[in-house]
């Protein structure tokens, strides 16, 4: 995932989870919150609950690559925290994508098709 589209500052995600929209299902949660720049800005967080560090790296890296084929299909402007939750643990690239996939569309920020 590129720099510029990550999200770093403990200010921002505490505004994010605070003043955003929650969407969850029993792998992921995701809050989304308008951002103040022009493109989307992305925070993932794995606590110690879901795994070994060799666990959480790994699903930090699904999700990073989750998110950035899902980037183009977004609208644009949010701050997004992804929250992985223990059942994550194991799972394969292509299933985390469509989970976050389908949060998203809960969400409302997936580009309209037609």
């Amino acid at each position: 995932m590129q720099q510029h589209l990550r999200l770093r500052q403990r200010d921002d995600f505490q505004r994010v989870r605070e003043t955003g929209h929650t969407c969850q299902d029993h792998w992921l949660i995701i809050n989304v919150a308008p951002g103040t720049l022009p493109h989307n800005r992305y925070g993932i967080i794995t606590g110690k609950r879901v795994g070994s560090a060799v666990a959480r790296n790994r699903i930090r890296r699904l999700l990073k690559e989750a998110l950035r084929l899902l980037h183009a299909r977004l609208d644009q402007g949010y701050d997004v925290v992804v929250i992985a939750r223990p059942a994550v643990a194991g799972q394969s690239l292509a299933a985390i994508q469509q989970r976050l996939s389908r949060l998203c569309q809960q969400a409302g920020i997936v580009k309209d098709t037609t």
